[in-house]
């Protein structure tokens, strides 16, 4: 899926809207040398003219790749369960924001919305709101449409919501652009293929040491780019390899460190917990940036801005930075979690209640794409950030027999179901 520092990259495509990023890059490379991976990812993925989020943000069956909810309700309906399950252990608090980073369409939270409403019973002395975070105009668009039936607002400038609106199920709705945006308040976050997609630093343990690699133009080859390496230490090299790193090609992400350090302190703060849905590996995996357009796999230095940059989540890494301000649990398989958190069972109910052929073999083709090992069922993985006192009592140390259990996390443990 990825290849080494040294090869090359593919050919500029023709197309002048496909061609407008690569003719900025070139020139930019051209003026000031070589950028590293990770400013080339930004670029690539967010500049305001030319960026794939900003301009396609192709999520679905039409656009560059499908994502868990785009595949079946099942998956953010348990998703829902989890949420309302952590609500439970945590006392039952009178209000919570849910807040998820980087939604896609929307279909994610508008299935957890379906959920709160089926449970509307359990959630009614409870006060909740959703918080988008989404940098894309185009996204949160069609996040409107979904959500609200495209009934909203803009905000008022002073307000750091830049729209607001109620839900399809009357709940209010906000957009925000920073995580540091959202309002405190006892908050349960969300970020499925979020991480994924944030800009690493890329590096490659040499003779000389440590060196970063660089995206450049290729003087043999005019508007083609190529991997190079730093011909000596940068300041990334100095600041984000670990001293007992042992593999000689490491990808890292300063952003998602960045963003568990403000989760974990919220939580600890205000309360609540964080899921993390993505793929990744807990600090094993090497190369792993690649590119995905028309649900293929795409050269990662061709045409960009106009295909999704991606690299694996290192579940190490966001564990280190949430530096025991909150606990974590997982990474645990995507099919661990389900299966956790019931989904053969809801199955079973989906296929009783399901009265022609065509639907029942949807239900169990989406089912396989989920579960199987081979397609999504290993590849994902699914992570926690949770109060410290919420896996562990705080006099417990004390007094280990005066304390009732605490209840098991939902997809971490086996749910015992009455």
């Amino acid at each position: 899926a990825a290849r080494l520092c040294s090869g090359a990259g593919g050919e500029a495509e023709a197309a002048d809207g496909d061609g407008a990023m690569l003719r900025h890059l070139a020139r930019k490379l051209r003026a000031s040398g070589p950028v590293t991976v990770a400013e080339y990812m930004r670029e690539a993925l967010t500049n305001p003219g030319q960026g794939y989020y900003t301009r396609r943000g192709g999520v679905g069956e039409s656009g560059d790749f499908i994502t868990s909810p785009e595949i079946s309700q099942v998956f953010g309906e348990l998703i829902g369960i989890w949420y309302i399950s952590e609500w439970m252990a945590m006392g039952k608090p009178n209000t919570f924001q849910l807040v998820e980073l980087g939604p896609g369409r929307g279909t994610l939270t508008d299935d957890i919305l379906r959920v709160f409403k089926q449970l509307t019973s359990v959630l009614s002395k409870c006060d909740v709101s959703v918080h988008l975070v989404e940098v894309s105009p185009k996204l949160s668009e069609i996040q409107a449409v979904m959500l609200t039936g495209g009934k909203v607002q803009p905000n008022p400038e002073d307000k750091s919501a830049y729209m607001k609106g109620i839900s399809k199920t009357g709940i209010p709705v906000f957009w925000y652009r920073d995580i540091q945006d959202v309002p405190p308040g006892y908050s349960f976050y969300l970020a499925h293929e979020f991480f994924d997609a944030l800009p690493i630093h890329k590096f490659q343990r040499t003779e000389k040491g440590w060196r970063e690699v660089l995206v450049d133009i290729d003087p043999e080859v005019p508007d083609q780019l190529r991997f190079v390496l730093s011909p000596s230490k940068t300041p990334a090299t100095q600041n984000f390899i670990q001293p007992e790193e042992t593999r000689d090609h490491v990808e890292v992400c300063p952003e998602a460190g960045v963003i568990v350090q403000r989760l974990a302190s919220r939580i600890e703060k205000d309360g609540g917990a964080a899921l993390v849905a993505d793929y990744g590996h807990d600090g094993t995996k090497t190369d792993t940036f690649r590119g995905f357009r028309n649900h293929k796999l795409h050269d990662v230095l061709s045409a960009p801005g106009t295909a999704d940059l991606t690299a694996d989540v290192d579940f190490s890494y966001l564990r280190k930075m949430a530096q025991g301000r909150t606990a974590t649990l997982g990474p645990i398989k995507q099919r661990e979690f389900l299966k956790n958190m019931g989904i053969d069972l809801r199955l079973q109910v989906l296929l009783q209640n399901s009265g022609d052929t065509a639907t029942r073999e949807q239900l169990l083709h989406s089912y396989d794409m989920l579960m199987n090992p081979e397609k999504m069922g290993d590849c994902f993985n699914f992570f926690a950030l949770l109060p410290l006192h919420r896996l562990v009592h705080p006099d417990k140390k004390d007094k280990p027999e005066s304390k009732s259990p605490l209840p098991p996390v939902a997809g971490f443990n086996e749910l015992l179901l009455k």
